[in-house]
């Protein structure tokens, strides 16, 4: 099986922490050279520093939250006249809360962060992708696409909206070798779950540890997911072993799932 990446670049969003940051480790390790993507600096230096392959990797700042400061920071990096071949498109999701009481300027923030910048990244880098016949953009959305999650009323409207997006595109770059795939990690231990248990024992009146009982009760594997394991499954679909499979959402979630 061929999973090495040795002359390809990858582009890593939210990359200082989480599963990003483990994605970009994994890609790494497989012989890409990586450029971090977040807007804190001192975390994306260390985040650099935390990569094998020591002199290869490089990093810029954005702030997703402004789509326009995005793309002037991405076209500066550009100017380089790097070719990325992978991008991971990876951002912080929506606070909790229910949908009947989100403001529609929840709504709007929400999609200009995710589909806005996932979109505009995607057509600043389609051109090197189809030039290289070789491109993987990973979206990293949620199961909500699937099954919709309690409590999450604007996360949930919007990952949908993106993962129709990334349908979409994957059938229009298909044919230049690109592939577009989603990847929904159910509960990982990451601070986003951490913050959503918190949000839960507030809302609920019950304590941390009940909330994460209830939480872990709903899944087979009778665990939350290791970052490194969303990674894993990343990784692979950013190699070239992966070049038949396009257009579809991998859960990644230890079976919690309750559709196919």
């Amino acid at each position: 099986m061929n999973l090495d990446l040795t002359g390809k670049h990858a582009l890593v969003c939210g990359s200082t922490q989480g599963i990003g940051k483990a994605a970009a480790i994994e890609l790494a390790s497989l012989g890409a050279d990586i450029t971090l993507v977040a807007r804190n600096e001192a975390r994306l230096k260390n985040a650099v520093a935390d990569l094998p392959g020591k002199g290869k990797h490089d990093y810029f700042i954005a702030d997703f939250t402004n789509p326009e400061h995005l793309r002037t920071a991405l076209g500066k990096y550009l100017l380089k006249e790097k070719t990325i071949h992978i991008l991971i498109n990876n951002t912080g999701g929506p606070p909790g809360g229910a949908i009947t009481e989100a403001t529609p300027e929840e709504f709007t923030n929400a999609f200009s962060n995710h589909l806005l910048c996932n979109h505009i990244l995607v057509q600043s880098l389609l051109p090197g992708m189809k030039n290289a016949q070789f491109g993987r953009i990973i979206n990293i959305i949620s199961t909500s696409v699937k099954q919709p999650l309690r409590g999450l009323g604007v996360s949930n409207t919007i990952r949908a909206a993106v993962a129709n997006w990334a349908k979409t595109l994957s059938l229009e770059v298909g044919q230049f070798g690109i592939t577009v795939n989603n990847i929904l990690p159910g509960a990982t231990a990451t601070q986003r779950l951490a913050s959503i248990l918190e949000s839960k024992s507030v809302k609920s009146g019950v304590t941390k540890e009940v909330a994460e009982k209830e939480m872990l009760d709903e899944i087979p594997a009778g665990r939350f997911g290791q970052p490194e394991e969303v990674a894993a499954a990343i990784a692979f679909l950013a190699s070239p072993a992966a070049a038949y499979i396009n257009g579809i959402n991998l859960p990644v979630d230890g079976g919690r799932t309750g559709n196919l």
